[in-house]
């Protein structure tokens, strides 16, 4: 089936992505409030793009593709408005949300929603679904526990970790749900670009972490 094929090509770079130390360190709780703060503020970056992404791949799906369009139908109901959790989770922090809202994001995180985008409008929209194994499969592996141990370090509020907490969860119930979508592609292009995307998208946002300040 083609989701176990996927996670064992993507393997390699999976590996690499969960040894960044900055990843290691959160899941320690060995993360400053900058760091933490810094986190949210490229995870907002790059969410506000998921439902205009998620509509943009619909939108290029041929007809044969229906039963897919459906699920990303169902994605954009689930993914809209998260954007707003983690503003919400900075100014629980006592941080100034809205200067996050009106900043521009590091250039790892512009480069892999720049990618994406390119992805999805001028390749194989469908390699999209590439991108939310890294994001999603990331949330399952890593949320809840870091979210946890970071509170725990810094003493922070749990209003600070809706976010973290509630992807760590949901995303269990979204991965089931991917699996079994991924098992019905079997288009061999299709299913390259996907693991393709995910690939890349385990190094660009692997950079994202690795712009985050350690100290």
């Amino acid at each position: 089936m083609f989701y176990e094929k996927l996670l064992a090509e993507t393997e390699a770079a999976r590996s690499r992505f969960l040894g960044i130390e900055t990843i290691q360190r959160g899941m320690q709780g060995k993360v400053s409030l900058d760091a933490y703060l810094g986190f949210l503020s490229q995870a907002y970056h790059h969410v506000r793009h998921t439902v205009p992404l998620l509509m943009a791949c619909g939108s290029r799906l041929p007809m044969e593709k229906e039963w897919l369009r459906e699920a990303i139908a169902e994605y954009i109901e689930e993914e809209t408005g998260h954007q707003e959790w983690i503003l919400n989770d900075i100014g629980a922090c006592g941080a100034d949300k809205e200067a996050v809202r009106n900043s521009s994001p590091h250039a790892s995180t512009e480069l892999m929603v720049a990618y994406a985008w390119d992805s999805v409008s001028r390749g194989n929209p469908v390699s999209f679904f590439g991108m939310v194994l890294v994001l999603e499969g990331t949330s399952v592996a890593l949320a809840t526990l870091a979210a946890q141990k970071i509170q725990q370090a810094l003493g922070l509020p749990e209003a600070a970790f809706s976010y973290l907490t509630s992807h760590g969860s949901l995303d269990v119930d979204h991965m089931k749900f991917f699996e079994k979508l991924m098992d019905r592609v079997d288009d061999e292009d299709d299913q390259q670009a996907i693991i393709h995307m995910a690939n890349m998208m385990y190094d660009l946002y692997g950079n994202v972490f690795r712009s985050l300040p350690l100290d």
